[in-house]
């Protein structure tokens, strides 16, 4: 049996076992502009988002044995098309993240980046998937028997393979902390899968993180508006640029889509709702 589960669409846990999606619960987040636009999806419930996971398992073999795991294209914005390009200009050695059927491991190929990050968001658990263990390579992977998530591991594993520059994501503000006293400026700090964050940690956050997804959380967002020079990309779910590295990041992947910076005079955002 191959177990997986994800966080996903307004934070609603999704269980797939053998390609098939057994369980999912209601979602706290009703309407993502985003999915919205993307997938004609107007409001997140059980149904919509069991739809669109039988869609991306259907179309991708996501969390199973079809997966495909490279993307070419960078065609949007998100927290993989950034990583993506900045491992394309030599910003970054490697990126850490985690995806269905490899865990947290460490990827140095920009099309596996956005092949395997761009598709799915909050893996909580996943299980080997051979086909995807073979294109990652399992010397890549932080436990190729297991695919373990633990990106405080995989960020000890990136750096002891002997890259210099290493970027991770991770919705843990805890552990962004702590991965920075160990290893200062020579890592790149990306804040993921933040709905829910509490205003405690956004505050933290913005001063540990180097890029930020704002994703649904209010207090991310109350936090950019008391910070003037945060780099704002996007008006539906911002991508926020809040340390010189994390900015640099982010302009590149704008100026790259020719596209600029979201101004508050530009007028209003259009965020998730609720925002919490």
């Amino acid at each position: 049996m191959s177990k997986h589960v994800m966080e996903c669409l307004g934070l609603s846990r999704v269980t797939i076992v053998d390609g098939k999606v057994v369980e999912v619960t209601e979602p706290r987040v009703k309407h993502c502009p985003l999915f919205a636009e993307k997938r004609g999806i107007e409001e997140l419930n059980c149904e919509s988002i069991r739809k669109n996971i039988e869609y991306r398992i259907e179309h991708f073999g996501m969390c199973n044995e079809d997966r495909e795991t490279e993307m070419a294209n960078f065609l949007s914005f998100g927290i993989s098309e950034i990583l993506s390009f900045a491992l394309m200009n030599g910003k970054i050695d490697a990126a850490v993240i985690a995806a269905d059927g490899c865990g947290t491991a460490v990827f140095t190929d920009p099309k596996l980046v956005q092949g395997m990050g761009g598709r799915i968001s909050g893996i909580c658990e996943t299980e080997p998937i051979p086909k995807v263990v073979e294109a990652i390579g399992p010397e890549n992977m932080l436990d190729p028997e297991t695919a373990r998530i633990d990106m405080v591991a995989g960020v000890d594993k990136a750096f002891s393979m002997g890259f210099g520059k290493v970027a991770v994501t991770t919705p843990f503000v805890r552990d962004a902390v702590s991965m920075r006293q160990k290893y200062g400026d020579r890592l790149i700090l990306v804040g993921v899968h933040t709905t829910g964050m509490s205003e405690e940690d956004a505050r933290l956050a913005f001063d540990t993180f180097d890029v930020i997804t704002s994703c649904a959380s209010k207090y991310l967002r109350v936090e950019a508006s008391n910070r003037p020079d945060t780099l704002i990309a996007g008006r539906k779910v911002p991508v926020y640029g809040t340390s010189a590295a994390g900015k640099e990041l982010v302009q590149d992947k704008l100026d790259e889509l020719g596209k600029k910076a979201w101004d508050p005079s530009q007028g209003s955002q259009e965020p998730p709702s609720p925002l919490i």
